[in-house]
């Protein structure tokens, strides 16, 4: 069965009222569970929330608690992450085919053949990956972090960086570096978010600020756009998730146009509540984040639905490539 043959329809019939709100609560003490949602997730996941934030940094919220079960709303590979920095708890994600195309976009058996292609170069994957992939890393990264991380390897070293392109020229661009080679895959919604498009909102929202993450395919022109004096430099701001929320309550700007997937505005009018923030493209949804739904998170905690499993030696060596990671530094905004 191939992902273009799987019914994607999300779980429903179930309304985020207070009795939804009292049962998924009760559940989860019941459970010794403690509830993540990404950034990305429904307004109502977010807000029954233990913490809410990038995957990585629920990841290590997570490895943290005192909770046996993780309940990680989110898409699979930051549950798998999850299971990796907590080998020993039960990690459940509400619909586990909640999948992720960036993530999709290579394999553990591409990445070989890659390697193969350039022996002794430096693999650098972003965290969202699966564990698989990150099994066959170096050392992972984040999109906050990634160019301290390449920039910590060797200059004569060649470096894979994957799988987001538009990270990956981000990275190029900001360390100057020629041996980094890049692979070119990407997510379906971050790409969908371009230039033009950007080029318009910001040239009728002259005083904006501008916040895009860098696995969009309107970085380069937010760049650009800034280069010209199209846009106060100032304005500019190429941050991850995490330090969108950040930003946001930093800035003295009245409103910020964001360039990410849409979910991440509720969380940035929670953050900095006097500011107008709205989308670039208010189209850029998820799909994959939006089917765990409030019926799938009261499925998963009814029936102990879905458990992800890791293998042990699989997620032994990529649990080796996230910590080398953390060992360069804080890595803030996981994506």
């Amino acid at each position: 069965m191939t992902a273009d043959t799987i019914d994607l329809t999300p779980y429903h019939g179930v309304e985020a009222d207070a009795a939804w709100r009292d049962e998924v609560r009760e559940l989860a003490r019941q459970r010794d569970a403690v509830l993540l949602a990404h950034n990305y997730q429904l307004p109502e996941i977010q807000d029954i929330a233990d913490h809410t934030g990038d995957s990585l940094a629920l990841s290590r919220i997570a490895a943290s608690s005192s909770a046996s079960t993780i309940i990680f709303c989110g898409v699979h590979f930051m549950a798998e992450t999850a299971k990796i920095l907590s080998p020993e708890k039960t990690v459940l994600i509400p619909d586990e085919r909640a999948g992720c195309s960036l993530a999709d976009s290579i394999t553990g058996a591409e990445l070989r053949a890659w390697k193969a292609e350039h022996p002794g170069a430096v693999v650098v994957s972003y965290v969202n990956t699966t564990a698989e992939v990150k099994a066959e890393t170096d050392i992972c990264c984040t999109s906050s972090n990634a160019v301290d991380v390449v920039a910590s390897i060797p200059a004569d070293r060649e470096v894979l960086f994957l799988p987001d392109q538009f990270l990956g020229a981000h990275v190029k661009r900001e360390t100057g570096r020629e041996n980094m080679h890049i692979w070119a895959g990407e997510c379906h919604v971050h790409a969908g978010i371009n230039g033009p498009e950007l080029a318009e909102r910001a040239a009728a929202n002259p005083d904006a600020d501008l916040f895009i993450h860098p696995e969009c395919g309107c970085a380069t022109s937010a760049l650009y756009l800034a280069g010209e004096g199209i846009v106060a430099p100032e304005r500019v701001k190429i941050l991850s998730t995490g330090d969108m929320v950040t930003q946001a309550r930093a800035t003295k700007a009245t409103s910020v146009l964001v360039a990410t997937e849409i979910g991440m505005i509720h969380q940035l009018r929670k953050a900095a509540p006097d500011i107008e923030f709205a989308a670039v493209n208010d189209r850029a949804s998820c799909r994959y984040m939006k089917m765990i739904t409030p019926a799938a998170l009261l499925r998963s905690l009814r029936e102990n639905r879905d458990e992800v499993h890791v293998d042990p030696d699989t997620a032994a060596r990529a649990r080796g490539a996230v910590q080398r990671m953390i060992e360069i530094g804080q890595p803030g905004g996981g994506e």
